[in-house]
């Protein structure tokens, strides 16, 4: 493995493991439901594709990236539709803003 493809593994390793740490901080320190989702949906998704880039990567054989890619793809198509949905569940059953929230887009429907 040469000098570049290492030092590229690395920095997508280190890039997964920030947003992955970030991800985490924010779903154990964000005030409220919302705002944790959406804290673990993007910044969960970006360091878990980040990582499974970095495994493909490393791997050095063509059909484990191309699974790894495939991974990403799944994680970028459906982590934004699961959060969507989770937030319209816990709207319908009353969970509601922090109390500081500047702006309630959901609250005439």
């Amino acid at each position: 493995m040469g000098y570049v493809l290492a030092t590229a593994i690395a920095v997508l390793m280190l890039a997964g493991a920030f947003f992955a740490l970030s991800a985490s901080i924010g779903v154990v320190r964000l005030p409220d439901l919302y705002s944790r989702m959406h804290a673990a949906s993007k910044a969960g998704t970006v360091g878990s594709g980040l990582l499974l880039l970095a495994a493909g990567f490393s791997s050095g054989e063509v059909a484990v990236f191309a699974r790894a890619a495939v991974g990403v793809v799944f994680l970028l198509l459906t982590a934004p539709v699961a959060a969507h949905l989770l937030a319209k569940a816990a709207r319908d059953t009353g969970h509601r803003l922090w109390e500081f929230s500047v702006r309630d887009d959901m609250e005439g429907r």
